[in-house]
């Protein structure tokens, strides 16, 4: 895909490094053989370092990657420590040990907060509340964002488009769907698209009524008055922010209707019915998801991903450590 492509293109250079810590899966190990063949990320793998290499040796892969062993690491009493310190209180020395040694994600967040490595890419073999609670634990959002959320970058042909929420928030309220609508405008970005965003109801312009209707106008609004930089429009249903001819009916003058390509859904089961009937129905490829809001890079695989999932993740994480 051509997007990918770019995002190896932006990484030259760039010696971004990205820990796995699913480091004994099969496909973690296939992704691992791509990356290094294909791209200038650097993977760390996480586990034994025998098994590791002997897989990739097997594989041809002789460098290129690097592995540590979370019960032999050097530094892991600096590592106790600075988790000690992170979580203030709310963890012991003794308690911090154990989920480090007991934790891969734990260990790999770790990794990220003390800028040993650039991002993570977890899940799959882990859930992911897994996955996301260190992230939201120790790397945590960035200053003036409450929360993190979870987009899928569509891709069929030369179209590309970003839906979200469709993985964290459940039922955001108006300020919650502003700030997914500005977080996916800095996504979309990085995948070189031009944000121009829908927030989607099942009412346009005043066509519907309910308290969901009024969430997505007030949140909107609240868009507005944080970034009027972007192209945002709402209310909108998807037809008219997908359809020229639609919005020339039912939203004339909006410069987003039409012509949309990041859909802010109302809540979760929307944009998770909606990406999946994308992706089964459409043809689409559904990228995701990238997680979005943190001081670093941490993205969550499906525990039914492929290795061709864990290569493309990878290559988002790297962009994102490079972005950010």
């Amino acid at each position: 895909m051509e997007v990918f492509e770019n995002l190896k293109a932006n990484l030259v250079g760039k010696n971004a490094r990205i820990v796995l810590p699913e480091g004994e899966e099969p496909r973690i190990l296939q992704a691992t053989k791509r990356i290094v063949n294909e791209t200038e990320v650097t993977p760390v793998l996480l586990g034994n370092p025998d098994k590791i290499r002997i897989y990739l040796e097997i594989e041809g892969v002789l460098d290129g990657y690097e592995v540590i062993d979370p019960h032999s690491y050097p530094g892991f009493e600096e590592m106790v420590a600075s988790l000690v310190e992170r979580r203030k209180g709310k963890m012991t020395e003794e308690e911090a040990r154990q989920v480090l040694k007991d934790d891969v994600n734990y260990f790999g967040v770790m990794l990220v907060h003390m800028g040993i490595v650039d991002g993570m890419v977890s899940g799959a073999i882990h859930s992911t509340a897994a996955t996301v609670r260190p992230a939201l634990q120790i790397i945590k959002t960035r200053p003036n964002v409450k929360r993190t959320s979870g987009a899928f970058l569509m891709v069929r042909g030369s179209e590309r488009y970003l839906f979200g929420d469709c993985a964290i928030n459940i039922n955001p309220d108006a300020e919650g769907l502003a700030e997914i609508a500005i977080n996916s405008a800095i996504t979309a970005k990085m995948f070189g698209i031009d944000p121009k965003i829908a927030m989607l109801s099942y009412s346009t312009k005043g066509s519907g009524f309910g308290e969901s209707v009024d969430k997505v106008v007030e949140a909107t609004k609240l868009a507005h008055e944080l970034r009027p930089d972007l192209e945002i429009d709402g209310e909108l249903q998807f037809d008219a922010a997908f359809v020229p001819a639609t919005a020339a009916l039912k939203a004339p003058g909006s410069k987003v209707a039409g012509q949309a390509n990041v859909f802010i859904f109302p809540g979760i089961e929307a944009g998770n019915i909606g990406y999946k009937m994308a992706e089964r129905l459409g043809g689409f490829a559904a990228v995701g998801p990238v997680l979005q809001g943190l001081n670093k890079p941490v993205n969550d695989l499906s525990r039914g991903c492929n290795a061709d999932d864990v290569y493309k993740l990878t290559l988002i994480t790297a962009a994102q450590a490079v972005e950010q």
